[in-house]
């Protein structure tokens, strides 16, 4: 049986999950092409989501990966995002798909920084909306509680479901719903080993392949 993912151009942007060989960049990017997408990732580290609507420099890095091709890492000034413009005009997606989650839920933060998130969500929606582009936002996953970004399991669920109600007209897809908290192991409370990633690629694949949205792109 054909994958609802074959055929389909897909855009990718990512934050630092998507910033290296062995993380998402490699395992979820080479799971879809396997299922008949053609795909583009943009990474974004420790940035925003409105990081991608101009040319701006990412305070941790940028990593971008065509297809099957080598992943492209730059640091400091030379760290600069491509505008949202630019990219689509280049991978032609039929669908947008963001995962921005970790770097906005202010794990370090009494509190979760809901006004700041719901700018930043909108900021980019916006563009898309006018562009009439579809999209899917992947919400950030469990993790591990502690290291050196503070994250918990309850911040990961309150970000996960402020996402979820302000990320239309984009689908969700909710990370938390794909394994048990802690399950996959980390090696600073954010960031997988690459057994972790592996899991959460293919569980990520499988995710965005049983969405309904993305079948109906292709009739």
């Amino acid at each position: 049986m054909q994958s609802a993912l074959a055929g389909l151009s897909m855009l990718i942007l990512g934050d630092s999950h998507f910033g290296a060989q062995g993380y998402l960049i490699t395992t979820l990017q080479d799971q879809l092409i396997q299922q008949g997408a053609k795909v583009s990732t943009y990474s974004a580290c420790g940035s925003p989501a409105s990081v991608f609507l101009t040319s701006r420099v990412a305070s941790c890095g940028t990593a971008q990966r065509i297809q099957n091709g080598p992943i492209q890492q730059k640091r400091g000034n030379d760290a600069r995002t491509t505008p949202l413009a630019q990219m689509v005009q280049q991978a032609k997606p039929n669908v947008v798909v963001i995962a921005m989650g970790d770097t906005m839920a202010g794990y370090v933060r009494r509190e979760l920084p809901v006004d700041s998130v719901k700018e930043e969500v909108a900021a980019l929606t916006d563009q898309l909306r006018a562009m009439n582009l579809p999209c899917v936002w992947i919400g950030p996953s469990w993790g591990t509680e502690g290291g050196p970004f503070m994250k918990t399991f309850a911040r990961v669920q309150q970000m996960s479901q402020l996402l979820s109600t302000v990320v239309a007209p984009c689908t969700y897809v909710d990370s938390t719903r794909l394994s048990q908290p802690g399950q996959w192991p980390t090696f600073d409370g954010q960031h997988y080993t690459l057994d972790g990633y592996k899991a959460y690629g293919a569980q990520l694949a499988q995710a965005l392949a049983a969405l309904p949205q993305l079948r109906d792109i292709r009739r």
